[in-house]
């Protein structure tokens, strides 16, 4: 389904219990913005964040090989394990404290499985706009350092190949935290213009004066810092800074 792009993108607030959801024997995923038999014509995507599904898979179960173009596709797995197989000639296992990123360009495909026999595989499968069209297909993986996201935020994505995390063909910037009880932080936005979309994987929080819980979003736009403080233990915070015009 082609879904039609909003005039203009707002704040918004995305309670955990107004996603779209699909539930088969397989699969469950909830979906904060349009995508497959789930459209809200007020949940197109935030700038260029297209996809945001918070996805379930029963174990040894998945997504068959398909088809993607001209999109920054990024995984990042909650629990369990996922094997990753693409046409590129990439056979991996990616699994909790790790992150994936594809940039689909001229067209690559794919599939995702959980890897273990006995266990759920969780994990954010994130959509961007790219900047630039028609790119040659790349993949990449990282493991990711978790003490440096502990009671602060760790950069985990970014437009530049030689900065800290993984990158992709957008002005994008993703940050990850797992926080203390009462922690008060901040984020400065890193290219003006750009809005800032707060998902909260874990725990709670107060952020920009907006009270989060678990799997709450909210997408922030025209401002140069956010504030942010915990309210509860083992906070866990994906911020995804994105430009608000797709070029």
């Amino acid at each position: 389904m082609a879904f039609s792009k909003p005039d203009e993108t707002k704040n918004v607030l995305h309670k955990a219990d107004s996603r779209g959801k699909t539930e088969n024997e397989w699969l469950i995923s909830e979906k904060t913005f349009s995508f497959g038999d789930y459209y809200d014509p007020d949940r197109i995507q935030f700038g260029t964040l297209r996809v945001l599904n918070d996805d379930t898979l029963e174990a040894e179960k998945g997504f068959g090989v398909h088809p993607h173009d001209n999109m920054e596709i990024i995984s990042i797995p909650l629990e369990g394990s996922l094997e990753h197989e693409d046409s590129l000639g990439n056979k991996l296992v990616i699994k909790s404290g790790e992150i994936q990123v594809m940039s689909a360009g001229t067209g690559l495909m794919h599939s995702e499985f959980s890897k273990n026999d006995e266990e759920l595989g969780k994990f954010l499968q994130i959509w961007i706009y790219p900047r630039k069209r028609n790119v040659s297909p790349r993949y990449d993986q990282i493991t990711l350092d978790p003490a440096k996201s502990k009671n602060r935020f760790q950069q985990i994505l970014s437009p530049n190949a030689d900065d800290e995390g993984v990158w992709i063909y957008q002005d994008a910037w993703f940050h990850l935290g797992n926080f203390e009880n009462t922690t008060e932080t901040q984020y400065q936005i890193r290219k003006k213009g750009n809005g800032v979309y707060a998902f909260i994987i874990k725990g709670s929080a107060e952020i920009d004066g907006q009270e989060l819980k678990e799997r709450d979003g909210l997408g922030v736009q025209d401002i140069s810092e956010l504030k942010i403080k915990t309210t509860s233990e083992n906070t866990e915070i994906l911020l995804m800074e994105v430009p608000m015009e797709i070029n």
